[in-house]
C-alpha cells in the first residue's frame, strides 16, 4: 500500500515515529515533536491505519466517515505540533486494517518501515514496546514489524530505537513481564500548551484523553522512553 504523501529530505530526520493510529503521535511524544522542531530538526511520522475500527462516540456513523473524522482530526493535530508546516518533516499514511494488523502479511508491514528508515535516514525511531504499552494487539505488530526491520538494517547503520515507556508498571498483570521501564526522560513543560492543544484535536478520541490524564498525569509534561542498548545496534 501507498502512503498518500511522500517527500523526500536531503538531510536525515532527527526522529520518525512509527505507530498504528492516528492519536498514538500525541499523547507520548508531541511535546519532543515541538520541540525538535522549535530547534530546527526536521521529524517525521508514519500512520499505518485509518483508525477506522475505533469507538465513534456518537460523532459519525460507521468505519469509513470515522476515518475521514479521525484524518481530518490527525491533520489539525500534526499542525499544532508543526509537523506538517516545518520543512523538511512529513506524515505518511497507510492504510492498513485497523484492529486487524496481526492478520495482514506480516512482511508487507516490515517492509513499509524499512523503506521508510533506509528513505529517510532518522536519527531516532519511535513505536511501541514489545508489550504494546496496554496489548493493543495493532501496537503490539506494529512493534515485532519495526523491531524485525530494525534488526535487518546492517549493522552500523541503525537508527537509535526507542519505544514508548512508562514509570508505571502495566495493571494488567499479563503484560509486566515484557514492561521496559524508561531510561530517557524528557521534560516538556515548556510545550503543555500546545500539547494539550494538540491532543484535544482527536476529538473522536476522547474516553482515549479521559483514561491516559487519569492513569498517566506526569506524561503531560515529561516524556518518557526506553532506548534500545546501543549493544544491540
Amino acid at each position: 500500500m501507498l502512503p498518500s504523501m511522500t517527500r523526500k529530505t536531503g538531510k536525515g530526520l532527527k526522529l520518525l515515529l512509527i505507530v498504528p493510529h492516528p492519536d498514538d503521535e500525541v499523547y507520548g511524544a508531541s511535546g519532543t515533536l515541538m520541540e525538535y522542531l522549535a530547534a530546527g530538526e526536521s521529524c517525521g511520522l508514519v500512520t499505518l491505519t485509518r483508525g477506522e475500527a475505533g469507538r465513534t462516540l456518537g460523532l459519525c456513523d460507521g468505519p469509513e466517515e470515522l476515518a475521514r473524522m479521525r484524518a481530518v482530526e490527525l491533520s489539525a493535530c500534526l499542525e499544532v505540533i508543526g509537523l506538517t508546516t516545518t520543512p523538511g518533516s512529513l506524515h505518511e499514511q497507510h492504510q492498513f486494517p485497523d484492529k486487524y494488523l496481526k492478520d495482514h502479511p506480516f512482511e508487507e508491514l516490515v517492509e513499509t518501515a524499512r523503506e521508510a528508515v533506509e528513505r529517510l535516514r532518522p536519527e531516532t525511531v519511535l513505536t511501541f514496546p514489545p508489550n504494546g504499552s496496554n496489548g493493543h494487539p495493532d501496537h503490539v505488530t506494529t512493534h515485532r514489524a519495526v523491531k524485525a526491520a530494525w534488526d535487518r538494517l546492517p549493522a552500523g547503520t541503525r537508527p537509535a530505537l526507542w519505544y514508548y515507556a512508562s514509570t508505571t508498571p502495566p495493571e494488567n498483570e499479563s503484560l509486566r513481564a515484557d514492561w521496559l521501564p524508561p531510561n530517557i526522560e524528557r521534560d516538556v513543560s515548556a510545550y503543555v500548551t500546545r500539547k494539550l492543544q494538540a491532543i484535544a484535536c482527536h476529538r473522536s478520541q476522547a474516553l482515549s484523553t479521559v483514561d491516559f490524564i487519569r492513569k498517566f498525569p506526569e506524561r503531560i509534561t515529561s516524556e518518557t522512553f526506553y532506548e534500545v542498548p546501543v549493544a544491540d545496534h
